[in-house]
């Protein structure tokens, strides 16, 4: 059974919860800010994370209102040795979103269409190519900073080093 959003004309998004690595102390807030989102209690499946020791790792999918990926980041940036990364698929009226969060970097938004493409609008290429000249770094270098390739390099070690863990779906709200 899909539970709905609290607000029935509200329209809903789906998407994926990876954290990628989070001391075990934090496992209760995590799961109780991400079900404070979405509108229902949360018990994620944890594993060990094996790169990191003392660490465990869950990924899930989730039903919730648009822009759920956004409130589960902002409540997710505030612990500091937290690794995670969230996407919410674009919908018929909405872009989708990517966050990424690291202890080290904090947190990155992209824009994501809905084939799972990044999306860079005008203003922020025009940004990159200011800060290139003005910081003598190449384009190149400041688009990777906007696509978000300092994230990925610290995530994707932690991508592939968890098992292959069953996945449940996470909704919002009591129907």
């Amino acid at each position: 059974m899909v539970a709905q959003p609290h607000n029935r004309s509200q329209a809903l998004a789906r998407g994926v919860l990876f954290v990628y690595s989070a001391p075990t102390a934090l496992i209760p807030h995590i799961e109780w800010a991400i079900g404070n989102v979405l509108g229902a209690p949360v018990s994620l499946e944890w594993s060990a994370q094996p790169i990191s020791p003392g660490t465990l790792r869950a990924e899930s999918p989730w039903h919730g209102a648009v822009g759920s990926a956004s409130k589960i980041a902002s409540a997710m940036r505030g612990w500091h040795y937290v690794r995670f990364e969230i996407t919410e698929e674009a919908t018929s009226t909405n872009d989708g979103a990517r966050f990424q969060g690291t202890p080290s970097l904090g947190i990155h938004h992209s824009i994501m269409g809905v084939h799972g493409d990044i999306y860079v609008n005008e203003d922020r290429i025009r940004g990159s190519a200011k800060r290139a000249l003005k910081n003598g770094t190449s384009l190149e270098e400041e688009l990777e900073q906007v696509l978000g390739a300092l994230w990925d390099e610290e995530l994707e070690p932690f991508r592939y080093s968890g098992d292959q863990s069953s996945i449940r779906w996470l909704k919002t709200g009591s129907s």
